[in-house]
Formats: C-alpha cells, structure tokens, sequence
C-alpha cells in the first residue's frame, strides 16, 4: 500500500508540472514538526507586482480546517450544508484533480456551522480526520477507506464544545493521540494508529477546549502537552501517566491556540484571561509559572491575548497577534511588551492572522487573506512584501474572513476559504525546474 502511494507521488510531481521531489511535507497541523516552521528553501521573500502565481484553484464547500500535504496529495475536509454531510477530499498535489472523495452523515449542533475544524494529519499512507461533531477517522490516503472509526460522543459520551471538535490528531510512534473530552477519564484517548486498538486514557476534564496536543522536549523527557479550559497538562506519551498540572481558567471554554516552547519556557494565551508563561525544568519533568497576564478588560491587556493565532518563541522574545488584531512583541522572561503594530492585521474583536516563520523572515496569512512576509525582531516590524492569496468568503462579526490556516510544502502555499482551495507558487526564479 505504501509503494503504491509513493509511486503515485511520483506521478503526480511528474504530471503537475514540476513540485520537487525533494521539498517537504505539510502532513498535519502547524507542518511536519506541528512547530509552525517552515524550513525549505528557495522561497522567494518578495511578490512580483504584490502577485502569487496561482497553480491551481479548485471548488471545494465550507470548512475552518486547513489543508495538509503530503506525498504528492492534498488532504482538506469541507460540510456539504444541504446535505448534512461532512466529507474529506485528497488532491493531486501538482493539478488540484481530485483522487478521492470520503462522506459521511453529519448534522451539526454547533456555533459557527461552517464546517470542520481540525486539520488532517497523514502518516504512513493512513490519513486520520477529526469532524466537527466528534467523528474521528483512520482513512487509506491511496485510496479513502475506512480502516477504523470512532465517534467521540457514542463511543465515549463525551460533550460536544460550543464551537466543535477542534483539535487536530497527533501521530507518535503507534500512537494516534486525541482530545476526546469524554467520561471515564478519557479526555485525553491514545489509539493505535494502524488499528484503533485503544492503548490508553488519562484526565478527566468538564471540557476540552479546542487546542491541538503537542510533544515537547524538556527536562531530559518527552512531554505530551495538553492545555485543556481549566488546566496545562504535562503527560508521558508511552502510558499517560501524568508528569505536571498547572491550573489556568479559560473563560468560555477558549483554549485555542497551541503552546510553544524553546526548550526552557512554554507559553499559553487566551482571549479573556490572557498569557501564561510557565519556567520548565532543566533536569526533570516539571513547571512553574515564570509570570502571566492580569487585565481586567479584554480591550486594556498589558501583555498579549491571543484567541486563534499561534505566537512565535525566538531568542528570548515573543511575537503574537492578540485578540484585537495587534501584532505584538514581548520580552520572553518577563512579559514587558517591547512594541506592536497594527501593519499587518486590522483592529477589532476576534481579528486573526498566522505567524509562519521561514529562515530569516515570517509568513504572515491575515484573515483578510493576504499573504505577507516580514522580518520581525526586537525593533519592529519590517514589511517585505504582500499580496492577496485566497478572498476572504466568511461572514462573521459584520466583516469576511479567511480563518483556516495555510500549508507550506514543496515551495508551494495551500491555502482553503468557504468555496475554493488554491495553490500558489512561492519558488524563487533560481529554484524553480530547469533553472
């Protein structure tokens, strides 16, 4: 099965008309190493005429998930309003052309109804989906059969959050890790990639909130990172057995974005209560806080609330896009902002933009849909160059929006709204083929 899936990656780089072969993957959430880096090379830092270049555009229905990318496909999930369906789509990555088609039965009972939220995650010709209203699938990237299911809220009675099921699956090893939210203590389920044996459960939450795992290196162990509305969990990702639990309300449930670390600090930040920066241990696993945000308003906040948008950690300082649309940047060990801007975003509740480094610069997608680069550091804010990818075709809170974060792979940017997913070339002239 998997030679099959590899020599049909190679049939389509062939007859796409030239994605490298050696360029990498976007296989889940935030890229291969689900840190939000993308670390090719030969892309360009500007945009001829404020440009992209559109590959391929291809209709597809609604949906917030991003798409993934991996071994010559596409992977992204869309709703089918009038049918009450959810479905997932695989591509060709090189012409948009659909391969397969995966649908399913879903009624929604959620805010925001426009379709799923949670990337896919593809490993090992197995691509693994998680609905909006909690079914989870282990489909055959070749091909879009069903290998195993379960469904989130029948097989675990688990509550389905206001806005949906959110948070993208986690491949380690055998394990397939997910957010279930269910009784029992199994708001945090492990499955057995290949079967969907369950392997283990752990915690027990009243809501899970929308945020992705992570699995961090610190204090000289492998740490499952699960940030839940009511509390940040450190867990071995072998048996669950917890290592650390730092209490951090969320007020409506609004654990989004995903924690980041360096190493030495992780973060987290929410809307209404704002950030957490916790101090790790350098010889074993544990925490402590190093400061966090106190505001009474979400409108007067000193340091940064972030609501979707997932800040950046580099060399001591941290860039995020807070709830109103600010673009800021703090000092890491103390949370004192340092500057901010609104250049690249706009200024009202809930604005969003992703941060996307990429060697010496950042990739900015806004929600207006743009697509920006820039260099960021302690002295500000430095614009390179922008133009528009994708139209923002969302309507929420009086404005349009784009609120499905892109993928970067083979110098390529993937990008989706409610009616159409593009691909677009960010390839120097000097790396592109026959150069």
């Amino acid at each position: 099965m998997r030679s099959s899936l590899i020599m049909g990656s190679l049939l389509a780089v062939l007859q796409g008309g030239g994605l490298s072969v050696s360029a990498d993957d976007w296989p889940q959430w935030r890229g291969p190493l689900r840190d939000g880096v993308w670390r090719e090379t030969g892309i360009a830092d500007r945009f001829e005429g404020g440009q992209l270049p559109i590959r391929w555009r291809v209709a597809i229905k609604p949906g917030y998930a991003g798409p993934a990318v991996a071994e010559g496909r596409v992977f992204v999930t869309d709703r089918d309003r009038d049918k009450h369906t959810e479905r997932v789509l695989c591509l060709d990555v090189g012409t948009g052309q659909l391969l397969w088609r995966h649908e399913y039965a879903c009624t929604y009972g959620v805010s925001y109804d426009s379709g799923p939220r949670a990337t896919p995650t593809v490993r090992d010709a197995k691509v693994y989906t998680l609905g909006a209203m909690g079914h989870l699938f282990c489909l055959d990237a070749c091909d879009g059969r069903i290998l195993w299911t379960k469904d989130c809220v029948k097989d675990y009675r688990a509550p389905v959050p206001v806005w949906g099921f959110a948070s993208a699956p986690l491949v380690d090893g055998e394990r397939l890790i997910a957010l279930i939210g269910g009784a029992d203590t199994a708001a945090v389920v492990v499955f057995h990639k290949d079967t969907g044996r369950e392997i283990w459960r752990s915690l027990s939450a009243r809501e899970i909130g929308y945020c992705p795992p992570v699995i961090i290196e610190a204090g000289g162990t492998r740490q499952l990172i699960v940030w839940m509305p009511e509390e940040l969990c450190s867990l071995d990702p072998h048996s669950g057995e917890v290592h650390w639990r730092q209490p951090f309300h969320c007020e409506s449930g609004l654990s989004i974005a995903t924690p980041i670390t360096d190493g030495h600090r992780l973060f987290v930040s929410t809307f209404y209560n704002g950030p957490l920066m916790l101090r790790l241990a350098a010889t074993r696993s544990a925490a402590t806080v190093l400061w966090k945000g106190e505001s009474d308003s979400e409108l007067d906040t000193e340091k940064v609330h972030c609501l979707m948008s997932t800040p950046w950690l580099k060399d001591g300082y941290l860039y995020a896009v807070g709830g109103y649309g600010a673009l800021r940047c703090l000092d890491a060990e103390t949370g004192a902002r340092v500057w901010e801007t609104y250049q690249p975003t706009g200024n009202d509740r809930w604005w969003n933009a992703f941060l996307i480094p990429c060697g010496d610069r950042v990739f900015i997608a806004n929600e207006q849909g743009e697509l920006i680069t820039a260099r960021l550091s302690p002295k500000g804010y430095e614009e390179l160059s922008r133009a528009r990818l994708i139209e923002p075709t969302n309507r929420v809170r009086r404005r349009d929006v784009v609120w499905s974060h892109p993928a970067f792979a083979n110098r390529h940017v993937f990008a989706r709204n409610d009616k159409a997913i593009v691909c677009a070339s960010l390839e120097t002239a000097a790396s592109q083929p026959g150069r």
